[in-house]
């Protein structure tokens, strides 16, 4: 009789092969972890690509315009004076604009309101090139932030001037228009995001929030126009000035993100 006592062997399979329970385990762990490997490399993969996918996005532009009234009014005014001596046609010129300075200075003018914008010495010569004399220009830039008096200092520079006085152009401005524009910019906006919302809806989607903004000033001064006396200006006896209105506009271009 054989004695079978001690023995670790398995059953055997038909091939002969002994089955053991340890090696077909670690062999069950190994699939399992490539398994786990392969969904993990996966689920990174689309997580990577929903992140690098840019948000849908809709540019639209929105503008807006308001009008406000002047209170600011800025003018050149200047003398002209010719004489055969360059220093003889310097001398006079200077006297003429300080009196034509004067002149302002009685209507409310300051020196703060008051730049030389321009001071030319130039040589007249005739049909032979010979020198025949010298022309002086002397120009000021004037700012006046009281206009019912603009146009009465207008007038008495003129006769303080006498002929050879010169005004190039009258403009009007607003001094502060940040009121008038944040009320213009506010109404871009909206009109910017009613126009969004309409493309969006249209589209079966909805707004999510700005992505970015850009804005523009634009000012249109609707002013008359500009002034201008070829000679005798003490024949001018009232400078009738009408200031009036500005528009400002705004224009804004917005990038809105879109609901997926």
């Amino acid at each position: 009789m054989s004695d079978n006592t001690g023995s670790t062997e398995g059953p055997r399979g038909s091939s002969g092969r002994t089955f053991n329970p340890v090696n077909w385990l670690v062999g069950l762990v190994a699939v399992l972890v490539l398994i786990a490997v392969g969904f993990t490399g996966a689920a990174l993969k689309n997580n990577n690509n929903t992140k690098g996918a840019s948000p849908a996005t809709i540019s639209v532009t929105g503008t807006a315009t308001v009008k406000g009234t002047p209170d600011t009014v800025s003018f050149q005014i200047g003398m002209e004076t010719m004489n055969v001596n360059a220093a003889t046609a310097l001398s006079m010129n200077n006297g003429r604009v300080k009196a034509l300075e004067a002149a302002l200075m009685k209507h409310g003018v300051t020196k703060k309101e008051m730049q030389t914008s321009g001071l030319n010495i130039q040589a007249n010569t005739n049909n032979a090139g010979q020198v025949t004399g010298f022309t002086v220009d002397d120009d000021l830039t004037v700012t006046m932030h009281d206009l019912a008096k603009a146009g009465a200092a207008i007038e008495s520079a003129a006769e303080a001037g006498g002929n050879g006085v010169e005004l190039n152009g009258i403009t009007f401005s607003i001094s502060n228009d940040s009121k008038l524009l944040s009320q213009a910019r506010a109404n871009a906006m909206r009109n910017a995001h009613t126009e969004a919302s309409n493309i969006a809806t249209a589209g079966g989607t909805s707004l999510t929030g700005i992505v970015k903004v850009t804005d523009q000033e634009n000012q249109s001064s609707p002013y008359p126009e500009p002034v201008t006396f070829a000679a005798a200006a003490t024949a001018v006896r009232s400078v009738p000035l009408q200031a009036g209105s500005e528009s400002l506009s705004v224009q804004v271009s917005v990038v809105y993100s879109l609901a997926n």
